[in-house]
């Protein structure tokens, strides 16, 4: 089932006489993909995720999520697309570093209104199923790298979203701890997650499904990776 649809998308950016980010983005992603965006700086791969994560408009062009085309969306409604359907992973983990774990993990359900006795459960859980369920009460400082972005993975997965964006995700990880976390996002892909990984690292991407590669805000090439061959889409 088609989850993403990008027609004709433009991103221009009202510098100087304009750039342009994005140009004549057609793109589709289904429901259960696991997906890489790769290419060099400038090439239009950030300006990319953020309009995918709703944090940035296109320009013009259409961009469907899930039936709805939120393109033309006011930024309220916006927000509650982010807050409700979206979870983002950054390279710099993004955690606060004055909440212990399972707090950190809890922030999405706090803005969605949950109360306590709701959220404190679910996050305990997602702690379990990223491997933290003994260092719950544990802060960021106290962890290492690649444990502060489980625990980012988990804040990612409290709100159930539709897909999962990562920018950079092994980034700041050593080889040995980068392997972990793509271990993580093989069995979040497993269980049928949809997963969109911008990398500028071949090793990432080959670990995806399918790799899009962008060249001066175009898709240059879409195609499926060796490690496709017999997995779930």
């Amino acid at each position: 089932m088609e989850l993403i649809r990008l027609d004709n998308l433009w991103k221009i950016y009202p510098v100087g006489g304009g750039v342009t980010a994005l140009r004549d983005v057609d793109l589709q992603i289904e429901q259960g993909q696991y997906v890489s965006i790769m290419g060099a700086s400038g090439s239009g791969k950030s300006t990319l995720l953020n309009v995918l994560g709703c944090l940035d408009r296109p320009t013009r062009g259409r961009y469907i999520l899930s039936g709805e085309d939120v393109s033309t969306m006011s930024d309220n409604e916006l927000s509650e697309v982010r807050n409700l359907k979206i979870g983002f992973i950054f390279q710099s983990f993004n955690l606060i570093p004055q909440l212990s774990i399972v707090e950190n993990i809890e922030v999405p359900l706090f803005y969605q209104g949950l109360p306590r006795h709701a959220r404190h459960p679910r996050s305990r859980d997602l702690a379990e199923q990223v491997g933290l369920g003994e260092r719950l009460r544990h802060r960021p400082s106290e962890l290492s790298g690649g444990q502060q972005q489980r625990v980012a993975v988990a804040r990612a997965l409290a709100n159930d979203p539709l897909v999962l964006l990562a920018d950079e995700p092994t980034g700041n990880l050593d080889s040995h701890t980068s392997d972990e976390i793509l271990d993580l996002f093989d069995e979040l892909h497993a269980r049928g997650r949809t997963i969109i990984v911008v990398t500028h690292e071949d090793h990432v991407a080959e670990r995806t499904r399918r790799v899009v590669r962008l060249t001066d805000g175009r898709v240059e090439s879409d195609r499926a990776t060796s490690g496709a061959a017999g997995m779930p889409a």
